[in-house]
């Protein structure tokens, strides 16, 4: 199954939420995904540009966005990015396919 990095940051009124009544966030993330099939392989909270970090695993594209447009929807966050992330074979497959395309850059001659 594809595995997925997700980046996201909470709205002030969450944390102010989380600060009264704190709560272990990563137990409702697994919930969502094993909803749709996929596993949490890990949440964490970081300083800098973003509040937090998932690896999830999913069947599909469609099963991972279901999750993320239901989260992102639920209004508690001010931010969730999602990332596809591919296999060193994954990789090197389009990196051989690449090679196949026969790409010219603008205004190149050719």
């Amino acid at each position: 199954m594809p595995l997925y990095l997700s980046r996201f940051s909470y709205t002030p009124q969450t944390w102010a939420r989380l600060t009264e009544h704190p709560e272990d966030r990563a137990q409702a993330a697994r919930t969502y995904i094993e909803s749709v099939g996929g596993k949490l392989h890990g949440f964490w909270y970081a300083f800098g540009t973003h509040d937090g970090y998932n690896l999830w695993e999913a069947p599909d594209n469609v099963s991972m966005a279901a999750v993320a447009l239901a989260i992102s929807g639920g209004g508690a966050l001010g931010s969730f990015e999602t990332t596809v992330l591919l296999t060193v074979d994954e990789t090197l497959d389009a990196l051989r396919r690449a090679g196949q395309i026969g790409y010219r850059a603008p205004g190149a001659e050719g």
